[in-house]
């Protein structure tokens, strides 16, 4: 047991999240408790609006939690500065980029800046761990490419690319297959999968791929309106979780097989 200890990246004890006005407070969800361990791919799933955005902010650091506490690497997150946090934790998000003028090598320079000197140089050091993050993900050959000439897909993963080339133990990412045709869906959480096994990495993301999820995660986070279950997916299967999800009259899950259907 305390050997399972040394490798858990990421604590939440008994997290209250949702938003604070001066006078009232919110709650989303309450009582949450789960461990993360090194190495896992960790799928976040529930239904449309019950939290999945707000507790995944709350775990980065951009929306301050209710109540209870998170560390990471066993240091509370309240205490860690910015800058340690971004030496630790790397988040790819869904919005659009800000600028696809960059070519990919630029985009994937940017994960370097927590390392990088005031004037942004880049060490031997920080081009290796571009071009070992570009590698990682398979797009060495687009690295000359501006980032307006490439797919939604080839996009994707390009900012998994920069928060690779970040080098940091967690890897956070929200709705990374938004926007993506079935067969890239699959692809990019397969890739998730297998960058955990190649780099130790713990990769956390939220999805309403839930069917691929099972199929690939390690550990899963569900919310629901009652609470929130942390657990292997064999496991939630077993104790009936996916059954809580949306309502029987129009989707099922199927514990044979492992997925949801549609009830007709």
């Amino acid at each position: 047991m305390s050997e399972n200890k040394l490798h858990i990246v990421l604590e939440v004890q008994d997290l209250s999240i949702g938003y604070k006005t001066k006078s009232t407070a919110s709650k989303i969800a309450s009582g949450i408790n789960f461990e993360l361990q090194q190495g896992q791919l960790i799928g976040l799933v529930g239904a449309n609006g019950i939290g999945k955005s707000t507790l995944l902010r709350t775990l980065i650091k951009v929306q301050p939690e209710l109540s209870g506490n998170i560390s990471i690497n066993n240091k509370d997150l309240k205490s860690t500065s910015a800058q340690q946090l971004a030496t630790q934790l790397s988040i790819v998000l869904t919005e659009q980029l800000t600028s696809k003028n960059l070519s990919v090598f630029e985009l994937v320079a940017l994960g370097r800046h927590p390392y990088t000197n005031w004037i942004g140089n880049l060490s031997e050091e920080d081009n290796s761990k571009i071009m070992k993050a570009l590698e990682l993900v398979n797009i060495i050959e687009l690295k000359d490419k501006r980032c307006f000439e490439l797919s939604d897909g080839q996009l994707q993963k390009v900012m998994i690319s920069r928060a690779l080339a970040q080098d940091t133990d967690i890897i956070v990412l929200d709705e990374p297959t938004t926007h993506l045709d079935m067969y890239h869906k699959a692809y990019i959480l397969k890739l998730l999968k297998t960058l955990t096994n190649e780099t130790g990495k713990t990769i956390l993301f939220s999805s309403h791929e839930i069917n691929l999820a099972i199929q690939l995660c390690d550990t899963m986070i569900v919310m629901t309106k009652g609470k929130v279950i942390c657990d292997q997916p064999c496991n939630l299967i077993e104790k009936n979780v996916f059954d809580k999800l949306f309502p029987e009259d129009m989707i099922a899950f199927d514990t044979k097989t492992g997925s949801f259907r549609v009830t007709k």
